[in-house]
């Protein structure tokens, strides 16, 4: 009788050490260390990790530069030969790397028990959360929401989603994008908007063709040579930024603490799901 596969989560990670000038302790580098101290040879740990002498003697180098005190005891010649060993301050990080790492692999195994807890909806926010940061584009702006509206045209596809209480994004697609996306109301959906296809409006009573207008008071203007990144604070907490010219800035009167409008063309947004 077969057995049945286990579908138990599990959670694999790494623990780096870190110095203000770069990486001191990883994985590789303490498996190096306790092969050092155990044959008392660089050429031979670097057989056994298993890397490169070179890669080896560039690490030890790499690690007594970052280490507060030195790690290794070279001995070169002698009755015995040459050899390397760590010192007692070296032989004390590794113990500690070991340490933090067993109790970062014990948090983890924790985390993965409450993955298995489908009722636990703090973990499942947790997880979008995580999603959301690991997400990197050239897009200055970035939100996310719920679709609120699906209208279906003749060429292209209108979708609306909800960023806030107050503020709604629209964006058009084609058919082709909208069945790819697999959208429907509810679902949650990423939206990202370059900054250099956002207008800023201050005048209330002006009206413009793009679908888009979110309201909000400039928190932040960074002002280059010739143009000027505008950070607008929507009332959700949210920002969205815009670069325009820094004579637009002055005719405009954009100014900290003041209300201004960004505007962009629902055709600019483009739209992204993860699900």
């Amino acid at each position: 009788m077969m057995k049945k596969k286990s579908n138990r989560t599990h959670l694999l990670g790494r623990l780096e050490l870190d110095t203000d000038f770069g990486p001191l302790l990883e994985d590789t580098r303490v498996r190096l260390m306790q092969e050092i101290d155990r044959h008392g040879s660089i050429s031979q740990a670097a057989k056994h990790v298993p890397m490169s002498y070179k890669a080896a003697w560039d690490a030890v180098d790499a690690m007594n530069n970052l280490a507060e005190y030195p790690l290794f005891d070279r001995a070169t010649g002698g009755k015995h030969g040459g050899g390397t060993r760590l010192t007692d301050y070296g032989r004390r990080l590794v113990e500690l790397h070991q340490v933090l790492s067993d109790e970062y692999l014990r948090n983890l195994d924790q985390l993965a028990e409450r993955m298995r807890d489908p009722e636990n909806v703090d973990f499942r926010e947790l997880q979008r959360m995580i999603r959301r940061m690991a997400i990197k584009t050239s897009a200055r702006n970035q939100f996310v929401g719920l679709v609120s509206g699906l209208r279906e045209g003749e060429i292209d596809f209108e979708v609306r989603m909800r960023i806030d209480d107050e503020n709604e994004l629209c964006a058009v697609i084609t058919h082709e994008s909208a069945d790819l996306l697999k959208l429907r109301i509810g679902s949650e959906v990423h939206a990202f908007v370059k900054s250099s296809s956002i207008l800023l409006l201050t005048d209330r009573a002006g009206r413009t063709s793009a679908r888009n207008h979110l309201w909000g008071t400039v928190n932040r203007i960074h002002n280059g040579p010739v143009n000027s990144q505008v950070t607008l604070e929507l009332s959700g907490g949210r920002t969205v930024s815009a670069v325009i010219t820094r004579d637009s800035v002055d005719s405009l009167g954009i100014c900290e603490g003041n209300a201004a409008c960004a505007i962009f063309k629902a055709s600019s947004v483009i739209l992204a799901t993860f699900d």
